[in-house]
């Protein structure tokens, strides 16, 4: 199948749609059936988060033959985690990085423009309660304004205090001396994920999560091959590719390690994983739909209070850490900054019992041979590309608004390397993203989920039985027979953590819903669709940590 094709309007907003082809199936014995088809593939990616699906998507339309593998569900890891901002990285002007900023914020607009439905621009505000703030702090954004260019999404302006409290009626008053309001983007990252996989899977990619590689196979000192399970029925088989790719995010070193005890040439890591925490709380302690921002809190750290689904985000934190959990929980002083830092600056401060949903995820921080990544500060957000001796090729790092960038510098690497034959690059820099409307985009990403997430695949979910039942948060039985059938959806937690993000927003009620997706997917994939595993998870989405 094709791609969808579609115009452009003057602004590169509103695509027009000429063509628009029903959903693909994702029907798991067909997935495997093809995995288990003995022949060599030119890419073999390892990691389903934005990276490697990226990667997917670019490699399957430039012609390349495809397959990805992941161990868990798409995006399940950091991919899922983000603060849900498509930024150009306003933090990495004080530290000079001015060609980080002038790629993020090029990839931003990009982004923006392919996915309209799932990535839209947001205002900041940073409030002033001294005077030399807003003036220090504006300048630095209009050189942010000044980079971005034609790819710009508003013009920053300086705020009085009458116009600060308009823009962010719940932020604390007493003090406040006026504000700065500049432009940057959020989306919701695993529906973005999973857009990624099923437009590539259009453009030939075979896709599969929940199929581990346990082994990675070398020929004469070369990396040709992985030895994949399938985590559902233990069944093995064997993928043969041209040119492997360890995309597996803060995982990337227990592959690197691997790669190099089969050849002889042991590796040092270069993974140094840092914790984020988000906190979830109602619309009323942020009623408004612009986000607050602050450059320095007291301890000098970052602070974002942003609307999102129908509720708010706070956060985040940037604390290192040696494991590398799964499901990581956070540390008992990030959630005492969070709330503190918090009720500083909002008028009517969250407290625990406020809390709706806490979710953490781990940045896979690139550092230095010699550095032991214990201040994570110091260490580098941009990624990394990396090929063994035996060609093995590693990409860690990074952040989802590059996920595009980073794609194409993989596929270079590849060239590069020898691996695969050079083709021309640019490819997905126009390419719509499955879902992608003809009309304008009339919902806000901090509007609650509905069938408007869909974009243009809503009429076509409408059909499907069950649309009339509401599960409750804006799910409904014919939403989950959707995510089964079109969206590789096979656990509970598959579909309200991650094609409905309702583990996130509101993880009690997410435990009240289990019990009805659990049925729905049960009937739809003859599984056991892990009720049990889900609602346990919820109870860890809502404890505080001691």
């Amino acid at each position: 199948m094709k791609p969808h094709q579609f115009d452009t309007d003057a602004h590169g907003c509103n695509p027009t749609m000429t063509t628009a082809p029903p959903p693909l199936p994702t029907v798991r014995a067909d997935l495997m059936g093809r995995l288990g088809e003995q022949h060599t593939f030119d890419l073999v990616i390892i990691g389903g988060g934005a990276t490697g699906l990226g990667v997917a998507l670019d490699a399957a339309v430039r012609g390349f033959s495809v397959a990805l593998v992941e161990s868990h569900d798409f995006a399940k890891g950091t991919s899922s985690r983000a603060t849900k901002l498509v930024h150009g990285g306003v933090r990495y002007l004080a530290q000079g990085n001015i060609a980080l900023v002038r790629e993020a914020l090029h990839e931003r607009t990009t982004l923006l423009k392919n996915a309209p439905h799932l990535a839209q621009p947001l205002a900041f505000v940073m409030p002033s309660y001294h005077c030399w703030e807003a003036p220090f702090y504006g300048v630095g954004l209009k050189m942010y304004d000044a980079l971005a260019g034609k790819a710009g999404l508003g013009s920053t302006e300086f705020l009085g205090t009458a116009r600060t409290l308009q823009c962010l009626p719940t932020v604390r008053a007493q003090g406040l001396k006026g504000g700065v309001k500049y432009w940057d983007g959020q989306f919701d990252d695993a529906r973005l994920a999973l857009a990624l996989a099923r437009t590539a899977a259009l453009n030939g990619a075979l896709l599969v999560n929940y199929c581990a590689a346990r082994e990675l196979l070398h020929t004469n000192g070369r990396v040709n091959g992985v030895v994949c399970e399938d985590t559902e029925t233990g069944t093995r088989h064997t993928l043969r590719a041209r040119c492997i790719v360890n995309a597996t995010g803060v995982w990337v070193d227990a592959l690197r390690q691997q790669d190099g005890e089969a050849t002889g040439r042991p590796v040092l890591p270069i993974v140094a994983p840092s914790q984020g925490v988000h906190v979830v709380v109602d619309r009323e302690f942020l009623a408004s739909d612009h986000a607050l921002m602050v450059p320095k809190t007291a301890d000098g750290r970052v602070l974002f209070a942003v609307p999102w689904l129908g509720k708010v985000i706070l956060g985040t934190t940037d604390s290192p850490r040696n494991d590398l959990e799964r499901e990581p929980e956070p540390f008992p002083e990030e959630m005492a900054f969070i709330l503190r830092e918090s009720a500083r600056y909002l008028r009517k401060a969250p407290r625990p019992e406020d809390i709706r949903s806490i979710w953490v995820g781990l940045r896979p921080l690139v550092k230095p041979q010699d550095d032991d990544g214990n201040n994570t500060k110091s260490l580098s957000r941009e990624h990394t590309v990396l090929a063994s001796r035996s060609g093995l090729v590693t990409v860690t790092g990074g952040k989802w608004t590059t996920y595009r960038a980073m794609a194409e510098d993989v596929l270079q690497k590849c060239f590069t390397s020898g691996l695969l034959e050079q083709r021309p690059a640019g490819v997905t820099t126009h390419l719509p993203l499955v879902g992608s409307p003809a009309e304008p985009v009339r919902h806000r990403m901090c509007d609650a989920q509905g069938w408007h997430s869909y974009g243009n695949e809503a009429d076509f979910a409408r059909q499907l039985p069950g649309a009339g039942r509401d599960l409750g948060e804006g799910v409904n039985e014919a939403m989950v027979r959707f995510a089964a059938r079109y969206e590789y959806a096979r656990t509970v937690e598959d579909v309200l953590a991650r094609r409905w993000r309702v583990l996130f927003l509101n993880a009690r009620q997410a435990a009240a819903m289990a019990s009805d997706v659990a049925e729905i997917l049960q009937q739809e994939t003859g599984r056991d669709p892990q009720h049990a595993a889900f609602v346990s998870l919820a109870e860890q989405y809502l404890r505080l940590p001691n």
